[in-house]
């Protein structure tokens, strides 16, 4: 079995089922300064400029800086930095596939190794959008020299190429660039350029490239919403190189459903000129709805559902959505509840075919996503993903959400730790010990010691950490959580599930 390398490209071009870029891509120009290496990027963003320069529309190529020391470039050079994107799930209820080799990547540079090169991008009056997928903490402030070979932080880095750009051009309006950072943190455009200006200042730069910095340069908050599990294990990575007949080291999978929505007026529209290419592509001046439908639909439901899914004994999304019971109480839940109480003016039309969307995306056999994975920090995305809702709805309709209230049950109840080993704390469902990895682990342990259940559930509803305000004194729901979890504890998860959603039938 041949490698995927450019020459191969033509043996390639009649394979069936198989998307193949022709010589002419080969001679973009750079368009592109991107910063990560990562599966992520390279299933969304990358996916976006790659299908732009099939359809002629964008006709730039990207240059990746990796930042890291992990890992090496030897596999993007022997592939002459080509990879295949394999699209796997459902569309409409059919199920659906695409090979998509990308040629989006002309180069990959060590930002240890080779930074005169980054620097010399600078230059390059070609160059006008900058991504970047540092990973939440690679958007942080510390003490950094721009001077040095390289930067320490990649705001450094970024703050390097812009000061090397400024000069470049002298200061020419006409190059400035749109950043566009993919990490997952609210407002994270804003974020990086706040960072970027205090380290301008900081390493003394004048104030006439502080004026170019914040007048023609576009940091743009972004909002990204695409699984890509990455590099497939080795048995599926055999699996999949033999369907395509050749061996792609740097072969990812990802799911259908994808959205880059980026937040900006007409001049960040003109300079991403792959805009319009795919409905999955949203440049708006306030992407807000977005960030709001993805945090409480999708996000929501995976918190509210991922205590009750491993006590039941589900390990994946889609193991789970194969249950009718637990199927019915996810999809009711986006439906009936969250959709009604999503803290942003957004309309049910809309909020309703979210909501399908990502049951369907769930659905996905392809996407093998772990219930406990998804349980890491669960007081904290109860709290910023879930309470928010959960409050507007009793405000809005006059009483608490049923099935969110039977999921903040089904959280309280997975935090009851059985075991105790130095600073770790193991819960038990289904005869298995599991981890707790959650920053109130020890606070629940020492709550489940209490004698009485309905004293140590009004004590953790008056806790406002956990809920942003005190529910001790709601008696109706002080009652509901009593009930499900005396269930949970005598009858198992799913049975009082069952239960739960046959008293909903006939309520």
């Amino acid at each position: 079995m041949g490698r995927l390398f450019r020459e191969n490209l033509g043996q390639l071009r009649n394979q069936p089922g198989l998307i193949v870029p022709d010589d002419a891509i080969f001679q973009l120009p750079e368009k592109v300064l991107q910063f990560g290496t990562g599966a992520f990027l390279r299933g969304l963003a990358d996916y976006f400029i790659d299908k732009a320069n099939r359809e002629g529309v964008f006709n730039g190529r990207i240059v990746v800086v990796k930042s890291t020391d992990e890992g090496d470039l030897k596999a993007f050079e022997r592939q002459d930095n080509l990879y295949t994107i394999c699209v796997r799930g459902t569309q409409s209820g059919k199920v659906k596939e695409e090979n998509i080799i990308s040629s989006a990547i002309s180069r990959v540079l060590s930002a240890k190794t080779q930074w005169s090169l980054v620097l010399d991008l600078a230059k390059n009056p070609a160059i006008s959008i900058v991504i970047s997928n540092t990973t939440e903490i690679g958007i942080q402030l510390v003490v950094d020299d721009i001077y040095q070979w390289p930067p320490v932080s990649f705001p450094g880095k970024l703050l390097a190429f812009l000061y090397a750009r400024y000069v470049a051009f002298s200061g020419s309006p006409d190059y400035g660039v749109v950043i566009i950072p993919t990490e997952l943190i609210t407002d994270n455009g804003k974020k990086l350029e706040s960072i970027v200006l205090e380290l301008a200042h900081r390493n003394g730069l004048e104030a006439a490239f502080i004026d170019w910095l914040e007048n023609h340069n576009s940091f743009c908050n972004s909002l990204v919403d695409r699984i890509v599990p990455g590099k497939p294990d080795e048995a599926i990575l055999k699996k999949l190189n033999d369907e395509l007949g050749y061996q792609d080291d740097l072969l990812i999978t990802t799911e259908h459903y994808h959205l880059w929505a980026i937040e900006g007026d007409a001049r960040v529209r003109k300079k991403l000129s792959f805009y319009g290419i795919d409905k999955g592509l949203i440049i708006e001046p306030d992407i807000e709805m977005y960030r709001e439908l993805k945090l409480r639909l999708l996000n929501g439901a995976h918190t509210l559902g991922c205590g009750l899914a491993h006590l039941c004994g589900f390990r994946t999304v889609f193991e789970a959505m194969e249950n009718p019971l637990f199927n019915a109480y996810l999809t009711n839940l986006m439906e009936t509840e969250i959709a009604a109480a999503i803290p942003y003016p957004v309309s049910p039309d809309k909020a309703l075919e979210f909501s399908r969307r990502v049951v369907e995306r769930f659905q996905n056999p392809h996407i093998r996503h772990k219930w406990l994975n998804i349980s890491q920090n669960y007081s904290a995305k109860m709290l910023s993903r879930v309470m928010p809702v959960f409050i507007k709805f009793e405000q809005t309709q006059g009483a608490f959400p049923d099935r969110i209230t039977f999921g903040i049950a089904a959280y309280i109840f997975f935090m009851k730790a059985v075991r105790k080993e130095g600073d770790h704390y193991y819960g038990l469902a289904n005869g298995q010990h599991y981890l707790i990895q959650d920053q109130k682990a020890a606070y629940f342990y020492q709550k489940w010691q209490m004698a009485s259940l309905p004293e140590m559930v009004r004590t953790i509803l008056k806790d406002t950490s956990i809920w942003q305000k005190d529910f001790s004194k709601s008696e109706d729901l002080h009652k509901n959580v009593v009930t499900y979890l005396e269930s949970l504890k005598e009858n198992g998860a799913l049975e009082t599930l069952k239960e739960f959603l046959g008293k909903l039938e006939y309520a």
